[in-house]
């Protein structure tokens, strides 16, 4: 009955094991190169101090950030600076400095000694000031320039002993804005497919330039397009697409085309009442083209109701979370990551398992040869 009772044991224990996911067994985790999530800052660690500043991005970093993600636009006199907006006056003071310039403050109006003049402000749940941080920038709640977010990405990696990536956005459908990104990462080391960066934009037609600019200059920096996944009916079947903005047609195109020019897809989340839902369909379409999938904007400040959101996405294989509260999304991060099985010791277990079996077996021969 003992015999009986081991080798039971071992059945079950072997039907478990059977049960582990094939690519929790193969590459450990479901994202697409088997690696842990990556955790980007959205606009800097923007849930706590005003968004795109040195101080946002340096907090980002000390939460756990991998990535820090400066949006793009070009001022009057052609420098990059990290803005979301195409105007001043949601996040910055410049109507109590400047007047209107052809009917708004237009960053495009504005030379860089001008918006150099600029405090940003806080939105949102922001605040001037976050408990225990002191910024290590002379000037951290000023418009920083593109070559300021990629010096304090650098230095940030040299503290923390860590690779910090920047993942900017192309804001404006601009071939200028696209030669200038291009020239300020390559004059900064920037070329390969291993360095830590992504590019960015939600237009089709400016991912595709960036590509064609970079296979002429022999640059490979990945590419990321922005957009919604959608789900198209296809001869009675559900396909899962991307929809984007660009010359494209009808706004949608199939993964497969996507990554013809891109490395990534980056999209939205929460918009299932309005038909674009991030199913695992969809990621698993995305993976099987080659593409990475980075969610945004992950916005939830709350830790519950916030883990419960990181956890559904990532359990998908989510590659990349962009956060207005990266301290929330590197805990998350690190909760899924350790809840999944490392491939040594899925082996390990079989391994083990074998070894009980075998123990079991043998047992069994001893008690019948009694």
């Amino acid at each position: 009955m003992k015999t009986i009772g081991l080798l039971r044991s071992a059945a079950l224990l072997y039907g478990a094991l059977a049960l582990v996911p094939l690519t929790v067994q193969a590459t450990g985790l479901p994202t697409l190169d088997g690696n842990a999530p990556i955790v980007i800052a959205h606009r800097g660690a923007s849930g706590y101090l005003p968004e795109h500043t040195l101080g946002a991005y340096e907090l980002a970093v000390r939460m756990g950030a991998d990535y820090i993600e400066p949006d793009l636009q070009l001022t009057r006199d052609g420098h990059l600076v990290a803005m979301h907006d195409d105007t001043l006056e949601r996040t910055t003071n410049v109507a109590d400095l400047f007047a209107q310039r052809n009917g708004g403050y237009a960053v495009s109006q504005f030379t860089l000694a001008e918006i150099k003049t600029l405090t940003v402000k806080p939105v949102g749940t922001a605040s001037m000031s976050y408990p225990g941080f002191t910024p290590g920038s002379a000037e951290p709640f000023r418009v920083p320039t593109f070559q300021e977010v990629i010096d304090i990405a650098k230095a940030q990696s040299i503290a923390t002993g860590r690779t910090i990536g920047i993942y900017p956005e192309a804001k404006q459908a601009d071939p200028v804005m696209e030669d200038k990104i291009l020239q300020t990462l390559a004059a900064n080391g920037y070329g390969s497919s291993t360095d830590a960066v992504f590019i960015q934009s939600f237009s089709e037609a400016t991912v595709r330039s960036l590509d064609q600019k970079q296979q002429a200059e022999g640059m490979d920096l990945p590419l990321v397009l922005l957009g919604a996944a959608v789900t198209i009916d296809v001869g009675g079947q559900t396909t899962p697409m991307m929809g984007v903005s660009g010359p494209s047609g009808n706004g949608v195109l199939s993964l497969a085309e996507v990554a013809t020019f891109a490395d990534g897809v980056g999209v939205v989340i929460g918009y299932e009442a309005f038909g674009y839902a991030i199913t695992q369909d969809f990621i698993d379409a995305a993976h099987a083209a080659g593409l990475q999938v980075h969610g945004w904007t992950f916005n939830k400040a709350d830790w519950t109701s916030a883990n419960a959101e990181y956890q559904k996405y990532l359990a998908m294989g989510m590659d990349g979370v962009f956060s207005n509260y990266p301290d929330l999304a590197d805990s998350a991060r690190d909760q899924f990551v350790s809840s999944v099985p490392e491939p040594a010791s899925v082996v390990l277990m079989g391994l083990g398992l074998a070894g009980f079996a075998a123990i079991a077996r043998r047992n069994g021969r001893m008690r019948l040869s009694r």
